[in-house]
């Protein structure tokens, strides 16, 4: 895999008690640096806010069973990923901070010369109530190969 990458990041919502998916899922596909350290793999992109104003820095780190999320700018999270544990975290808003649990059902991830898919189900609670069951789709592709990312 190269160092710049285009990568998508899909994610999606279980309404609580009904079963279906959210009727709008949230998907960012933009380009970003890939590199891989001490058998981790680690993917850092900017994200613009919608109304324009400050960029948000994301450091997406996973090996086998973790995946982290780290995002600094107009929101501020570290949220952990660990495959049948349960983490805490502040979600800073500019409005004040939420307290997120998540509790990470399945972490798995597949590599190939030129491409990586990432998955990770887990539910999400806020400030312990429990909010909705949730899952991560990340693909990564090197951005010479053209690969399309949907």
């Amino acid at each position: 895999m190269t160092k710049d990458v285009f990568i998508s990041i899909k994610g999606l919502q279980f309404e609580q008690n009904a079963g279906i998916e959210d009727e709008s899922p949230i998907e960012v596909i933009t380009k970003g640096d890939y590199y891989k350290k001490n058998g981790k793999h680690y993917v850092v992109f900017e994200e613009m806010a919608e109304d324009g104003g400050e960029k948000t820095r994301n450091l997406i780190k996973f090996a086998e069973k973790q995946f982290d999320l780290q995002r600094k700018g107009s929101v501020n999270v570290h949220m952990v990923f660990d495959e049948n544990r349960k983490t805490q975290s502040y979600y800073g808003t500019p409005f004040g901070n939420i307290l997120i649990g998540i509790d990470t059902e399945n972490v798995s991830f597949t590599e190939t010369e030129d491409r990586i898919r990432l998955s990770v189900d887990y539910s999400l609670d806020v400030n312990y109530e429990f909010l909705a069951e949730c899952k991560i789709a990340v693909d990564i592709s090197p951005r010479e190969s053209g690969v399309h990312l949907c």
